[in-house]
């Protein structure tokens, strides 16, 4: 039985690759999640680190409860089934009238795991919209493979190592994912997606959650995942602990070498420039 989803969302989803916009938070929460953010920038200077922005989640006691949101959650079950991962999190933030932008590209790419049961919920904690370069994505391209990439490494390109699909898209079959604060879509792993430089006067700022069935494996070696709902039979990820605290000494640590570790599996193969570039800091893969 469907938690959120109707059958017709969840078919669109299969077709498509994506589904928007979807509803987790009243205005009152989402407002409440925005004052805990620009807390969390204030206390690192103004902006996340790249390195606290990747698996946030293991660090910050509100981030740890956003990707257990059980609306965002019981729309990941209606698609991937009852028993999920975490396997990922992180802002993606865009200043006003900033040239960052991402190159069309599917998520697959680098992350080396072993099936494209992955979803990602991307939750607007402000307007994003085509004038603020919202994520666009070309409808129905999950059902291809995957696809051939080129490293750019540009510098105002937002993605871990600037990657680009090495195959032609049509613009106007692209498809703007709009959302407003508390809203949040869905989106396939192989969709090949990306977004614009953000034009308007205010912040486009997104928070992305990425989910896995129990049973996806990490290819490229041990790695490292939060159970958020039902069991896991399989065990292929190290478990990962909730923070007893936001920056906990204990929590501090785990991320600290869980980030090491997850940063050779999405730079295996790239040139040395560029992991010196980005280093243990990488960003993962977004829009």
């Amino acid at each position: 039985m469907l938690k959120m989803l109707s059958e017709a969302q969840v078919a669109a989803y299969r077709r498509d690759g994506y589904l928007s916009p979807l509803r987790a938070m009243d205005a009152g929460e989402i407002a409440s999640l925005r004052r805990d953010y620009a807390a969390l920038c204030a206390r690192e200077g103004g902006a996340l680190s790249k390195r606290t922005n990747q698996k946030p989640h293991l660090l910050v006691t509100w981030l740890d409860e956003l990707v257990r949101h059980p609306r965002i959650l019981d729309a990941v079950e209606d698609v991937i089934g009852p028993n999920i991962l975490c396997w990922a999190s992180g802002f993606f933030h865009k200043p006003a009238r900033s040239p960052g932008f991402v190159s069309w590209h599917q998520d697959s790419t680098y992350w080396g795991l072993s099936s494209p049961d992955v979803v990602t919920a991307w939750v607007a904690f402000e307007a994003s919209t085509p004038l603020s370069g919202c994520m666009r994505v070309v409808p129905g391209t999950q059902a291809h493979d995957q696809v051939p990439h080129k490293d750019t490494f540009a510098s105002d390109n937002l993605l871990s190592r600037g990657q680009e699909v090495q195959v032609e898209v049509d613009e106007k079959d692209a498809a703007d994912i709009v959302l407003q604060p508390g809203e949040f879509s869905l989106h396939h792993v192989r969709i090949i997606h990306g977004s614009e430089p953000n034009n308007a006067d205010w912040d486009r700022i997104g928070f992305t959650i990425r989910y896995v069935p129990t049973y996806v494996r990490q290819i490229g070696g041990r790695d490292s995942a939060m159970l958020v709902r039902g069991v896991d039979e399989f065990h292929n990820f190290d478990p990962e602990p909730r923070p007893k605290a936001d920056f906990h000494p204990e929590a501090v640590a785990f991320h600290g070498a869980m980030i090491d570790r997850v940063t050779k599996f999405l730079f295996a193969g790239a040139p040395q420039a560029g992991q010196k570039r980005f280093g243990a800091q990488a960003q993962q893969p977004h829009a």
